[in-house]
């Protein structure tokens, strides 16, 4: 139990334990009601709020974020991408198109 209480001061070790391992910390911590009927996602909260943990952004939120400013990009260089095709630079035209093909396959595995 002392090894469990040590451990859950770390926010990844507190994400890697299992409900059924969160139940009985939040159990032990106390302050918490209705540990039993609550979800992974609400018992981390709360034991963060408990704790003093800072909730940094969740993945999810970190996803949506990053794949917005990549889809800013996308178009920002399709922009550029029409200019160097209106200007007859194929050479350039072929750059900005491998950099908007990388970008969207980092936008498929951010989603």
């Amino acid at each position: 139990m002392a090894e469990e209480t040590k451990q859950a001061t770390d926010v990844s070790s507190l994400e890697k334990m299992t409900v059924k391992d969160l139940r009985n910390l939040a159990l032990q911590i106390g302050g918490i009601t209705g540990v039993h009927a609550m979800k992974k996602d609400e018992l981390l909260k709360a034991i963060k709020e408990i704790k003093g943990i800072e909730d940094v952004t969740t993945p999810n939120e970190y996803r949506s974020q990053t794949n917005r400013k990549l889809k800013a990009r996308i178009r920002e260089l399709q922009g550029r991408k029409e200019e160097a095709r209106t200007a007859n630079d194929r050479k350039k035209v072929n750059i900005i198109r491998r950099k908007i093909n990388k970008l969207r396959k980092k936008t498929r595995r951010a989603a």
